[in-house]
């Protein structure tokens, strides 16, 4: 498995309410349970204009599959290679 961080480009982000929020995470959670792959949601950073979301799954292809089963849209997928933190040395 493998660890993603996803753009995506949704103006107003940051100005959805608590219910727009949940009824995103409701649909999120409801696409994985579907997928019937490996896949999991980390958790997700709702900016002025963006969301970045943190999934692992098998592959790209499967992050596209999730996004485009929950017309979530993508800007930007990027692989994680490494995570540090103030631990590293």
């Amino acid at each position: 498995m493998k660890k993603f961080v996803i753009e995506r480009e949704l103006p107003g982000a940051g100005k959805l309410s608590a219910e727009d929020l949940a009824s995103i995470s409701e649909t999120s959670c409801a696409v994985v349970d579907q997928l019937g792959k490996p896949y999991h949601w980390i958790q997700s950073f709702v900016t002025e204009n963006k969301i970045y979301c943190i999934h692992i799954a098998e592959s790209e292809e499967v992050i596209r599959e999730h996004a485009q089963k929950g017309n979530f849209p993508i800007t930007a997928i990027a692989e994680v290679r490494v995570v540090i933190d103030p631990t590293t040395k």
